[in-house]
């Protein structure tokens, strides 16, 4: 078959190549705006001037503590190193010899010669002793934090009440307890006091468990092997005796119960339980000496105070909290910033707002609002959508786009700069 010219064929024209090669490039210019909107990050802006101005301001709760007429001037020294003391913890004590309108509570004083009694609101105390009065009161009203046994706040908790059976196989197992009743006698008026904070779930379990499959080998080493297991500079070992408790704390986790009797009763378990959740939830014990009368296991001195711990908590960390997320869009470009994080952004500096406006109200509202403040920038802050493309700068769109788009688009411009310089020297023989 005789070879043909390639200007001759169809396809080699010079229109229908040049038509072809303005294809494609129609198809990449009226592909880029959809491209553009596709891979563009949404970047709201956000209220930086409001969250900074937030972030700058201190909450301080008062407190109204109300004497006797005749003590209020001859207890002036204590007032003072009190107010002292809990101002450093954002908290104002004021004291008066009448009771205060308003919801914020007001502590009662009363003379009494019988011994430190508690009872609601009222302390019953003997003021011939005034040296004690300022720390008796301090640690009612803001007792020292055990910041490595509380567990950090959180709305919800779920409690999971499990008992453990050594060796299911021996026959000389509990099968089942009365949980029932030691969670609805000893926890539950306790969660009562406390749904004002959190939401709690409670579950329970028994668990079987096997015996060793081996005999455990007493093992023991010298002095010249202890130097492999310990640093001598910052560990040191103890000599007194280990002793193994009855009941132990997991700092920020649970407690741990150890009961090995004849027969198994809730009643002697389950008050422990109580003592360790509150441990574990931030309530504090009474100081030493004082003797508690009401009803309820949680008196309102102790409450009250665990209210204006959490409260002046959440407020500081949500403040820190949206000031992290302002800095850390700020510093990355490539973040980006939704309606869901700006509206829980905006949503939680009018909780912020309101707590600074009831604080001289109503505690339970700042507590409120506190919490509504907490979750609402915690859940901004580790939003998945700003997470997604937080760890994928420019540099790695740069690595990911060039090898799939190289090898597509330089045969093209090649192909249109070579048609152009064919046209145009055709256009010059023409002429």
């Amino acid at each position: 078959m005789p070879l043909r010219e390639p200007s001759t064929i169809f396809f080699q024209s010079d229109n229908v190549r040049r038509t072809i090669i303005a294809s494609y490039w129609i198809i990449i210019i009226l592909a880029l705006p959809l491209w553009w909107k596709t891979t563009s990050i949404e970047r709201l802006s956000l209220p930086s001037s409001r969250v900074r101005n937030q972030a700058s301001k201190a909450l301080r709760l008062p407190v109204h503590i109300q004497l006797p007429g005749s003590y209020l001037d001859t207890t002036k020294r204590s007032q003072d190193q009190l107010a002292q003391t809990l101002s450093k913890q954002g908290v104002d004590v004021v004291f008066t010899g009448g009771h205060i309108e308003g919801s914020n509570p007001t502590y009662i004083l009363k003379h009494a010669t019988n011994g430190l009694v508690l009872s609601d609101r009222e302390l019953e105390y003997d003021f011939s002793d005034e040296s004690k009065l300022s720390t008796i009161l301090s640690e009612l009203l803001c007792p020292p934090q055990q910041g490595h046994v509380v567990a950090p706040y959180s709305p919800r908790f779920r409690l999971s009440f499990t008992l453990l059976n050594e060796d299911s196989t021996s026959g000389n197992y509990v099968r089942s307890w009365d949980v029932s009743r030691g969670i609805r006698q000893y926890i539950t008026p306790l969660l009562d006091q406390l749904s004002l904070l959190h939401n709690f779930t409670i579950e329970s379990q028994v668990q079987y468990h096997a015996p060793l499959a081996f005999k455990p080998r007493p093992t023991r080493l010298s002095s010249e092997d202890l130097s492999v297991f310990v640093n001598s500079a910052e560990w040191s070992l103890c000599d007194q005796p280990l002793e193994m408790p009855e009941s132990f704390l997991l700092p920020q986790w649970g407690g741990i119960v150890v009961h090995d009797p004849p027969s198994l009763s809730v009643d002697d378990i389950f008050p422990i339980f109580a003592r360790q959740l509150l441990s574990l939830l931030g309530v504090s014990p009474l100081p030493v000496g004082v003797k508690y009368t009401g009803d309820v296991p949680i008196s309102r001195w102790q409450l009250e105070a665990l209210l204006r711990r959490r409260t002046l908590e959440n407020t500081h960390s949500s403040q820190d909290t949206l000031r992290s997320i302002v800095t850390l869009v700020d510093q990355i470009e490539g973040m980006p910033v939704g309606w869901n994080v700006k509206d829980d952004i905006l949503d939680a500096l009018d909780a912020l707002d309101k707590v600074y406006a009831s604080s001289s109200a109503s505690l339970r509202e700042t507590v409120k609002q506190s919490t509504d403040a907490i979750v609402l920038a915690s859940r901004a802050f580790f939003n998945p959508d700003m997470l997604a493309l937080l760890y994928f700068p420019a540099e790695h769109k740069y690595a990911v786009y060039a090898p799939l788009f190289a090898s597509a688009v330089i045969p093209v411009i090649a192909a249109a700069v070579r048609e152009l310089l064919a046209w145009r020297r055709q256009r010059r023989q023409q002429t």
